[in-house]
Formats: C-alpha cells, structure tokens, sequence
C-alpha cells in the first residue's frame, strides 16, 4: 500500500463514521422507535421489503446504463454502491446529492471502467433519475394545486407555475440535445474565459458528456428501459408512502397522498442533511391541511426517517468497509 493510499483510507473511514455519530446523535432515535411499536411485525416487513424493492429498481436503471457497454459488471454489488452513495448524500448538507462521484469511483475500481466511461454512466443515471422524479413532482404539483394547498390567482402564481414547468421540463430536454449531439454543459463550460480548458477536471466533463451522447444515440431502447424500470420505481415509492399513511390509520384519498408526497419530495431538495426540519414541517402543513392532527404527521415523518436512516447509516458501513480493500 502506497503512503498517500495508507493515510487516506484511515482519514475517509474517520469522516464517514464522524457522519454516521452525528446523523444518530441528532436523530429522534426513541421517538423512531414508538412509532414503529405501533406497527405490527407484518406491516414493518411490508414496508421494509417493498423500500428494498425500490433500491432495487433505482439500481437497475444504473446497471441497465453500465451493462449496455459492460456486459460483465454484475447487478447485486451495484446494490451496495447505492446504499453507499446514497448515505453519504443523505447525511451531509445538500439537495439530496454529493455522493456521485463515489459512484465513478466504484466503476473505475472494481470493475475496470475508465473515469470518462464510468462519469458517462452516472450523468445518464442522474439525468434519467431527474427525468422520472420530475415527472413524480409535475404531478404532484398538480395535486398540491387541485386540493388547495397553494392558492391564488392572476400573475404571480402563472408566473410561478411556468417557472416550475420550465424547471421540471430540464431532464428531458438535456437528454433530447444530447441525442441530437447537442453538448450543453460542454458549451457552457467552453465560454467561459475563466476556465481553464486543459484541466483534467474540466477534460473529464467534456469526454463524459460527449460520451453520454453518443450513448443516447447508440442505446435508444436501453433508455426507454432504464426509464420504464424508474417509473417502476416511483410507483413503488407511491405505493410506500400510502402503506405509511394507511398502517398509520390516516385516511386521505390518492390526490392528497400525491400532494403530500410532493411536498416531502420538495422537503428533500432543501439544503439540509436528510431535509431535517423541512421534512416536518412539509408533512404537518400539508396532511394538516387534509384534516390529520399534527402528531400522526410526525408520526409518519418518523417512520421515514428511520427508513432513511437504516438506509443511510448501512449505506455508510458499506462505504466505509469497501475503502479498506
């Protein structure tokens, strides 16, 4: 082991299990607990097998994207990278991302990928994942404004609608210009004076987005694939959620749920480690607004912490047990 290698593994399994202390350390953990002791053993194994059912189609939409041009790289340890890109995401401050390039890192590393063909892999990934969950948000934006949770007429709102309908259309509009050979983040990159366009970071970007597109034009059917098993994902997330709401013996109907679950989804895109406060505060104004007593809102926020942090919290062991091999 080289001395560079010898100090950071040390240093990298310290910081995830700096974040691993201070997620549980923060984290309601008793609170987590009693909510859960009103479950029956049943209901936690249905919640619990169809979460790993969801993990599982998020990463088969990886492994469809890596295994069109690496048949050999297999699915199940993909499982594990997830897990560990998705704690470190989830436990630090952010939009729910950050823990991507562990993701190129994996590729690169266990399994032979170059860094432009493994970075390639994971924009498509993350492009098809915006692509899906923005449609989950489009509709439950629908939703919120159908059952009230917004209200207001004239400008402001169409204005504010617009704007949201433009953001939401960002997806599938960078994977159509991609196909089309169109490099939008290249050309961005390319005007600005001030970067410099032989450094390695910015060379990287370049190859892995001109790869991108070839891939889009090269693996039409994989696309829809990866896509069709992401719709598959967000039904399950769907379908997790109102399990929740109904072993929590709450009773919305299915425009309320898709209201709720959208606010959660916008919660999570707050800067803050796992949405903490706004995850709360989403889920007790809106299922407030349908008639539920704030306590069965916290309720529910608790059981999806600990879901998320189960999650999370074994994505990091993982994370830290593969930086010792």
């Amino acid at each position: 082991m080289s001395k560079q290698k010898w100090i950071l593994r040390p240093l990298w399994s310290l910081v995830l299990a700096a974040l691993l202390y201070f997620a549980l350390r923060n984290a309601p953990l008793s609170d987590i607990w009693q909510t859960l002791i009103q479950l029956n053993i049943q209901q936690i194994a249905i919640i619990v097998v169809l979460d790993a059912l969801v993990i599982a189609a998020m990463t088969a939409r990886w492994w469809i994207i890596v295994r069109a041009e690496n048949p050999s790289v297999p699915f199940f340890p993909l499982i594990g990278y997830r897990l560990s890109v998705f704690g470190l995401s989830y436990f630090t401050p952010g939009p729910q991302v950050g823990g991507e390039p562990l993701q190129v890192i994996y590729l690169q590393k266990n399994h032979g990928l170059s860094y432009a063909r493994a970075t390639s892999a994971v924009i498509m990934d993350k492009l098809l994942e915006f692509l899906v969950n923005f449609i989950l948000i489009g509709v439950g934006v629908w939703a919120i404004v159908r059952v009230g949770l917004i209200s207001g007429n004239g400008i402001r709102l169409n204005l504010s609608l617009i704007g949201l309908a433009v953001l939401l259309m960002w997806p599938i509009v960078h994977v159509t210009l991609l196909y089309k050979g169109i490099l939008p983040i290249s050309k961005i990159l390319l005007r600005q004076s001030f970067i410099h366009k032989d450094n390695k970071s910015i060379r990287l970007i370049l190859v892995s987005e001109r790869m991108a597109s070839i891939f889009c034009r090269k693996h039409v059917r994989t696309m829809f694939l990866a896509v069709g098993v992401s719709l598959l994902s967000i039904l399950g997330i769907v379908i997790e959620y109102y399990l929740m709401v109904s072993f929590l013996e709450m009773s919305i109907n299915i425009i309320q749920i898709l209201a709720a679950l959208t606010a959660m989804q916008i919660a999570f895109l707050m800067p803050l480690p796992g949405g903490l406060g706004a995850l709360e505060a989403s889920q007790v104004f809106a299922l407030g607004a349908f008639g539920q007593p704030a306590s069965a809102a916290i309720s529910l926020t608790l059981l999806i912490r600990g879901r998320d942090i189960l999650n999370g919290g074994v994505g990091l062991l993982l994370a830290g047990r593969g930086s010792r091999k």
